[in-house]
């Protein structure tokens, strides 16, 4: 009886350091994930936030480009 006994009790400690561990992995995970949260709401402001610069840079282009080709219909008129 005292070997079987000696069994369950072995048994069930690993089982508490197998929930143990399973538990550290869950904290893990779940920070991991809060912080992956976190950065991708802010990603998501600052996109948001930022303006378009590229817009205004294409429309001073086009505008360039149209008064480039008015002066030369002038020119051949």
């Amino acid at each position: 009886m005292n070997r079987l006994d000696d069994v369950v009790e072995l048994l069930k400690k690993r089982d508490k350091e197998d929930e143990k561990s399973k538990n550290t992995l869950l904290w893990v995970l779940a920070i991991i994930g809060a912080v992956t949260a976190v950065a991708g709401i802010a990603y998501a402001v600052y996109r948001f936030f930022t303006p378009d610069y590229l817009e205004d840079f294409e429309d001073d282009f086009d505008d360039d480009f149209d008064d480039y080709f008015e002066d030369d219909d002038d020119s051949e008129e």
